[in-house]
C-alpha cells in the first residue's frame, strides 16, 4: 500500500509544481530565460483555482514499458501555505486522492478501501523530490538548482511551450526535471528524470482556471461501508 500511496503522491506533487514553480525564482539573469520566469510568477500569482484534465506517463527504462493513468484534477492555491487538491483518476482505475492541509486520502472503489494519513509519513525518499519544489524559497532555489532554457517544443495537443530544464547542483534522488511552459506562463507538462532513468511524465489539458471551487469538491466522504486503513 505505501508504494500505491507514494505513486498518487509523487503524481500530485509533480502537478502542483507545475502550477507553483513560477513564486519567487525569478532573478535578473537575461535572455529568455528571465522572460519566462517572469511570466511564471505572474500567472500563479492571478491564479485561484484550476480544474484540469492530468495524463501520467511512468516509463520503466529497463523493461521499456509505459504504464499510463488518466483522470482530472481540482487544485485551490494557498498563498503561503500548502495547496488543496484533488485528483479522480478514471483509467485505468476508478481512484481518488485527495490532499488538504498535508492529510491525504486515497480511495480505491474496487476494493471498497480508503487509505488515510500525512503526507509526510510516505518517504522521505519522495518528499525529497518533487514536493521539495513547494517549499522551497527563491533563495533555496537559485541555491539548489541550475535553471537552463532549452527552446521550444510542441506538446501533445498541439501547444508551442517553452521548455526549461532544473538540474540539482547537489547530489540528489533524481537526475533532473524538465518543464514545459505556454504562453500564458503556465506550466502544463513536466518530467521527473530518476537516478535509474526511469521517469514521469506529466501533462495539464483543457485547462479551466479561475473558477469557484467549493472546498468541500476537493473533500473525500468514504461511501458507507468503506474499509478505512490508516496508514
Amino acid at each position: 500500500m505505501n508504494k500505491l500511496v507514494r505513486t498518487s503522491l509523487v503524481v500530485m506533487s509533480l502537478t502542483i509544481a507545475l502550477s507553483a514553480f513560477g513564486v519567487g525564482v525569478v532573478n535578473a539573469q537575461p535572455g529568455p530565460k528571465a522572460q519566462i520566469l517572469k511570466r511564471m510568477e505572474d500567472h500563479y500569482n492571478a491564479l485561484s483555482s484550476l480544474k484540469a484534465s492530468v495524463k501520467m506517463d511512468k516509463f520503466n527504462s529497463q523493461l521499456g514499458e509505459h504504464d499510463i493513468s488518466e483522470g482530472n484534477l481540482l487544485f485551490i492555491p494557498q498563498k503561503g501555505r500548502d495547496a488543496a487538491f484533488r485528483i479522480d483518476w478514471n483509467r485505468p482505475a476508478n481512484e481518488s486522492l485527495a490532499v488538504i492541509n498535508k492529510q491525504y486520502v486515497l480511495c480505491r472503489a474496487a476494493l471498497q478501501t480508503c487509505y488515510t494519513g500525512s503526507v509526510n509519513s510516505t518517504g522521505g525518499g519522495q518528499k525529497g523530490q518533487a514536493l521539495a519544489f513547494l517549499n522551497m524559497s527563491k533563495a533555496e532555489l537559485n541555491a539548489n538548482y541550475d535553471i537552463s532554457y532549452s527552446g521550444t517544443e510542441t506538446v501533445s495537443g498541439g501547444i508551442e511551450t517553452w521548455h526549461l530544464v532544473l538540474v540539482p547542483k547537489t547530489r540528489a534522488n533524481y537526475k533532473n526535471a524538465d518543464i514545459w511552459v505556454d504562453k500564458d506562463g503556465m506550466p502544463i507538462q513536466m518530467k521527473q528524470t530518476e537516478n535509474n532513468n526511469d521517469t514521469t511524465t506529466i501533462l495539464l489539458s483543457g485547462l479551466n482556471k479561475n473558477t469557484k471551487i467549493n472546498a468541500k469538491e476537493i473533500q473525500i466522504s468514504p461511501p458507507k461501508g468503506t474499509k478505512i486503513v490508516k496508514s
